[in-house]
């Protein structure tokens, strides 16, 4: 095998499919990427066993394709050299088999290659009827719910995204048991089968610093795995098995009490609320509703205490006071980009709910925290 190809090229695209290589990996061909160069241009790949990337450049970004071939390089010590690189043409030729010779008119590295027979074979199996959206949809769809999964492996269904589809309504629901986040969206093709698969959100979160431009992406679904085709890009993971918990009725219909507020304003009043906080792991603040009046205290032995206030633009109910766990509440917050919401409550032990409107269709949920 032997090219060459401007640096930019090529270490855009390796800096696509390194994301599925692990620094846990024990097999050592998994810390390769392959290299395989046909006439029609070269695809790389690389995997984990969970993530798997390919991508392909056409052989019209390409200078020179002198001989086709396939061959497998150690990804880590591949991506610092070509990045460090001067911007030029980089010539990229296989000897004996087993080494390859990385050169530019004044740098060369010999390295050493793994065998092509250890990699993997991959399957980017395709469906007949992909879901397609826009990819700043897909974008905001995880953002807007990967952040409420749980980081315990001990509980691995709620380490992943619950994505089910039901005709032409899409639904992302993400738990850790203490809050939730759900977003529901109409997609432009309904399916025919309704669809109930938990991503693991490690792995899409990945996807996410691949997407770049606004374009459309396709979601291939199947039992145990997704493929998501971007650009030139493929994106391959596995998926979560078992069954992910009934979340349906976690949001109640009716609510003793609802309040709308400025969005920046009472985002800044908890960032601020928050510095003083007690036990920093859960930094715990209650929130006082009197009259047109929404307060926040919180209070720690070493620094003191704070009071901030704001008004209260319309609300339905009587007084309250309840206590949460204001990072949950910050990052919840920060999900929204309207310029008021409704908090929603049905009393000091029952979630608080925040939503933009009554019919918004991005939902957060928070437990209160006990503090008597």
């Amino acid at each position: 095998m032997k090219l060459k190809i401007e640096k930019e090229i090529l270490l855009e695209n390796l800096n696509a499919v390194t994301k599925a290589i692990s620094t846990r990996n024990i097999i050592p061909v998994l810390n390769g990427i392959e290299f395989n160069l046909e006439k029609k241009g070269l695809y790389l790949t690389a995997t984990n066993n969970d993530i798997t990337i390919k991508t392909f450049i056409d052989k019209k970004n390409i200078k020179e394709i002198n001989e086709e071939g396939k061959i497998i390089i150690y990804g880590r010590y591949l991506l610092e050299i070509i990045r460090k690189l001067p911007s030029e043409i980089i010539t990229i030729e296989e000897i004996d088999g087993n080494k390859t010779v990385i050169s530019t008119k004044n740098s060369k590295y010999n390295l050493n290659c793994f065998s092509v027979n250890e990699f993997p074979k991959i399957d980017f199996k395709e469906t007949s009827n992909p879901i397609i959206m826009l990819s700043s949809t897909l974008k905001e769809l995880i953002n807007q719910t990967s952040f409420a999964t749980s980081l315990q492996e001990s509980r691995p269904l709620l380490t992943g995204i619950n994505m089910k589809i039901i005709g032409n309504i899409l639904e992302c629901v993400a738990t850790d048991s203490y809050r939730l986040a759900k977003k529901i969206i109409k997609i432009n093709t309904p399916v025919e089968e309704s669809i109930n698969i938990v991503i693991p959100a490690r792995n899409i979160n990945e996807l996410l610093k691949i997407i770049e431009s606004e374009k459309d992406i396709e979601m291939h679904i199947f039992n145990n795995k997704i493929l998501f085709k971007y650009d030139n890009i493929l994106f391959q993971s596995s998926l979560l098995n078992g069954s992910y918990p009934n979340t349906d009725n976690f949001v109640p219909n009716n609510f003793e009490m609802e309040v709308e507020v400025n969005l920046i304003d009472f985002y800044n009043m908890i960032d601020r609320a928050s510095l003083l906080a007690q036990s920093k792991d859960k930094n715990t603040i209650q929130i006082s509703i009197i009259k047109d009046k929404l307060i926040v205290n919180s209070s720690s032995q070493e620094a003191g205490k704070v009071e901030e206030k704001i008004d209260i633009i319309n609300k339905k109910g009587e007084e309250l006071k309840i206590s949460c766990s204001a990072k949950y509440l910050l990052e919840a917050l920060k999900t929204f980009e309207t310029e008021t919401i409704k908090l929603y409550f049905n009393g000091q032990i029952k979630p608080i709910i925040i939503k933009e409107s009554d019919e918004g269709t991005l939902i957060q949920l928070i437990l209160p925290i006990m503090t008597y």
